[in-house]
């Protein structure tokens, strides 16, 4: 899990706090990258005392804050890749649903670390009507450290006209094609449902914040 986790930890430092918070407009992926954070972080603080007593609570702020701007669906379909075209539609859901709950532990998890790092945005470009799938870069600023450069890829929907995010490439690799690689072998030699399994036990990690010292 440490590759995910070290994926989320970004994931989640890509929206940086605003000092108060604000609707977010989902037709307009460049602002919403900065104002889905104001929310997150807002929230963080004013539940801080109740989430350190139950951490499992920040598994709600992630669905409530995160989750309704990230295309889970999508990507997990993305990651099947050319086992959805031989996959039981009843498995195909039920992996998609394991996939979900492993993406809110793994973010909610993340949640109990983040230090404040600054974050470096892109400037806002035009995006032409008929597009429907952008990257929009970031430069993580760490203490101590090299910077981070990431690009989001989101998805926008033919209806709703809404954008939503659901792959992330560093240093040239991207989340889903990683994910992709990992699981496709098992996929092969034990079948879609083990998978399914394993994500949906890895979901049920128990949130624990780090002590004082780091262990």
């Amino acid at each position: 899990m440490k590759w995910i986790a070290s994926i989320c930890a970004v994931v989640v430092m890509m929206f940086a706090p605003l000092s108060a918070a604000a609707t977010v407009d989902k037709t307009k992926p460049y602002l919403m990258m900065e104002l889905v954070g104001g929310n997150t972080f807002d929230r963080l603080k004013d539940e801080q005392q109740a989430l350190r007593e139950q951490p499992e609570l920040l598994k709600t702020v992630v669905e409530e804050e995160l989750m309704p701007y990230v295309n889970y669906r999508y990507a997990g379909l993305k990651v099947l890749g050319n086992h959805l075209k031989r996959a039981d539609k009843a498995e195909v859901s039920e992996f998609l649903v394991a996939f979900r709950a492993y993406l809110v532990t793994s973010y909610a998890q993340v949640l109990t670390q983040y230090q404040d790092q600054k974050i470096n945005y892109a400037r806002e470009k035009a995006i032409p009507e008929n597009q429907r799938i952008v990257s929009i870069p970031v430069e993580i600023v760490q203490k101590n450290k090299p910077p981070i450069k990431i690009e989001f890829k989101w998805r926008k929907d033919r209806k709703s006209g809404e954008w939503q995010a659901f792959d992330m490439v560093a240093e040239g690799v991207s989340l889903l094609s990683s994910k992709q690689s990992e699981w496709g072998g098992k996929i092969r030699s034990d079948g879609l449902p083990a998978v399914t399994e394993e994500l949906a036990k890895l979901a049920q990690t128990p949130i624990r914040y780090e002590t004082a010292s780091g262990q």
